[in-house]
Order: C-alpha cells, then sequence, then structure tokens
C-alpha cells in the first residue's frame, strides 16, 4: 500500500493539472476567444466557468481574453485647417465597444494598441474633413455639436471592420494657434473699437439733439416771459396813466405839487451830479412859495417841471472845474 502512494499522489496532481488547464474564468468586464490550433472556435459573451482542451500550449485550445467595456482613446493637439484658411489645435476623444470579437481578432489580432492605431488616423482625416468644410467660427459655435456627430458617422464604417462600435466622439478642445490668436485678438479689438466709436458718435448726436430741444425750449419760455412780462408792464402803465388822469382831473394844483416833487426826489438825489440853475428858475418854484406861484413881477405862466433827471445837467470835469455851491431857496415875501 504504501509503494501505491507515490502513484496516487503523482496520479492526483496529473488530474489536477488537467482540469485547471481546461477550466477558465470570464468575469462581467470581459468576453473570451476560443482558439484550436490558431482558428477561433467560439465565444464566450457571458460571464462564468467554462471548459476547454486542456494543454494549450502544445497547440490545443487557447483563450484570448477581449475587453467588454467601453474603452476610451485621446488624439491631442492635431493642427486642422479650416475653410478660410486659418488654423485649429483640436484635442478630441472616442468612446468605443468591441462588439464583435472574431472580427478584432482576425483584423488586428485582438490587439487594443493596434485597433487604436488604426482608429487614430482614421479620426485625425475625419476631424480635418470635417473642419476644412466650415468656416473659422463654427468650431466656437452652436454647430460645433454637429461637428462631432459628424466625424463619428464618418468613423463608425471603418470602426465596424474591426469589429468595434463607435459609441461617442468628443471635441475636448478647440484652441486658436499663436498666430491665429493675435490675428484674431487685433480683429475683435479694431471691431470694439469700432463699435465704442459708433457709440459715443450716437451719443453725440443724442446729446446735440437734447442740447437743440433745451435751447429750443429755453429760448420759447424766454419768449413767452417776455411776451407776459410786456403786456403786464403794459397793464401797469396803463393802470399808473389811468391814475395820473383821474388824479389831474381831481385837483390839477396837487398834480403838478406831486409831479415837482418827484422830480426833485429824481434830479436831486446824492449821486454826485452839479446843476448850474438859476435860483428863479421854474424848476423851484415850490421853493419860493408854498403854491408855486412866482413872486409880484415875476411871469404868471409856471412852466412845467420835469418829470424825470434834467437832461441839461452837467457833470463836473476831473480836476479842472471848481465847486459850485449850491443853491439856496428864495425867500418867501
Amino acid at each position: 500500500m504504501s509503494n501505491r502512494l507515490p502513484f496516487i499522489a503523482i496520479l492526483a496532481a496529473i488530474v489536477l493539472l488537467l482540469v485547471y488547464s481546461s477550466v477558465f474564468v470570464v468575469n462581467e468586464r470581459q468576453q473570451a476567444i476560443v482558439l484550436r490550433f490558431g482558428e477561433i472556435v467560439r465565444v464566450e459573451n457571458e460571464p462564468g466557468l467554462y471548459f476547454k482542451l486542456p494543454f494549450a500550449v502544445a497547440g490545443a485550445d487557447n483563450v484570448q481574453i477581449i475587453e467588454d467595456r467601453i474603452l476610451r482613446f485621446d488624439l491631442d493637439d492635431i493642427r486642422v485647417q479650416v475653410s478660410g484658411g486659418k488654423f485649429y489645435e483640436v484635442d478630441a476623444f472616442v468612446a468605443y465597444l468591441i462588439e464583435d470579437p472574431s472580427r478584432f481578432r482576425q483584423a488586428v489580432s485582438g490587439s487594443i494598441q493596434l485597433a487604436e492605431q488604426r482608429l487614430r488616423t482614421r479620426l485625425d482625416a475625419a476631424l480635418r474633413r470635417v473642419y476644412g468644410l466650415r468656416g473659422f467660427e463654427a468650431a466656437l459655435s452652436e454647430e460645433r455639436g454637429s461637428m462631432m456627430r459628424e466625424v463619428a458617422e464618418q468613423l463608425r464604417p471603418d470602426a465596424a471592420s474591426l469589429g468595434i462600435e463607435i459609441k461617442d466622439v468628443r471635441i475636448r478642445r478647440t484652441d486658436l494657434t499663436a498666430e491665429v490668436s493675435q490675428q484674431t485678438y487685433d480683429r475683435m479689438k479694431a471691431e470694439r473699437l469700432a463699435e465704442a466709436e459708433r457709440l459715443r458718435a450716437r451719443g453725440r448726436e443724442a446729446a446735440a439733439r437734447i442740447k437743440a430741444r433745451a435751447d429750443r425750449e429755453v429760448v420759447e419760455i424766454l419768449a413767452a416771459a417776455q411776451r407776459q412780462a410786456e403786456i403786464l408792464r403794459g397793464e401797469g402803465e396803463a393802470q399808473r396813466n389811468a391814475v395820473f388822469a383821474e388824479a389831474f382831473q381831481r385837483d390839477e394844483e396837487f398834480f403838478e405839487f406831486y409831479r415837482s416833487m418827484a422830480a426833485y426826489r429824481t434830479a436831486l438825489d446824492p449821486s454826485g451830479t452839479t446843476m448850474l440853475l438859476s435860483p428863479d428858475s421854474e424848476f423851484f418854484r415850490f421853493f419860493g412859495a408854498a403854491d408855486g406861484r412866482p413872486a409880484a413881477g415875476g411871469t404868471d405862466e409856471p412852466a412845467a417841471p420835469p418829470a424825470g433827471p434834467l437832461t441839461g445837467a452837467v457833470p463836473p470835469a476831473a480836476g479842472n472845474q471848481a465847486e459850485t455851491p449850491e443853491l439856496a431857496p428864495a425867500p418867501a415875501q
């Protein structure tokens, strides 16, 4: 019995080795291709425990694991030219899924790196075509979404030939090159300056229009006020003349006395004016008599006293005329 133990152990080891080499596991993120002598036997897409012929090293069944999840690769700093001749620097990425493992195996031997290399070339060409058909502002506008969909549509036939399904294509960055950026900045600056000048011109026009309207309103208001003032002044003069006429009709002597007193107040105002008049002048007739009548032997027709300052008043010359003494009224007889 003891001689059989090594044999049993070796047999158990062989059985375990056969079982281990015949079993493979596929998880949720994988799918498996079973190859027999290099040919595809079957594809396992569901997770679980599967069996195959043992001893893959001898050319029997071999298992190649393929990713069964959405993968992504990036394409950075692609220099593309738009229809106007200017250039953009574009970053994009592709999200894809290996939909047909058999075709993927046949096309690129199941190599993700080789598949991405081929997709990268096709993505570069699709981006150049899409950008080349559009103007400078399209990539920076709402048209960007349709551009991404167009790139994805152009990429799908080539990806399908590799057994790959394109889930999404996204443009991460669209920047101007250095020289185009400076040109764009200069153009935007010129546009803003032109817009500012237009706004200033409109402001000056509006200011001139408002000023003209205000000046016209000022002239109209002043004219209306002056017209009203002249009307009121005329009415006041009419009332004044009516009062004077009524006073003259009631008492002519008092009216003449009142007018003379007003003339004295105006003519004898202390303003430095010197008058050369005779004491017997009719202007001073109320100084000689309270009733304004001339003394005996004088004229019976007194001259009307002036109603305002005398126009014949002579101002003293500066420096060479002596002071004229003030005239005293003649004593009453």
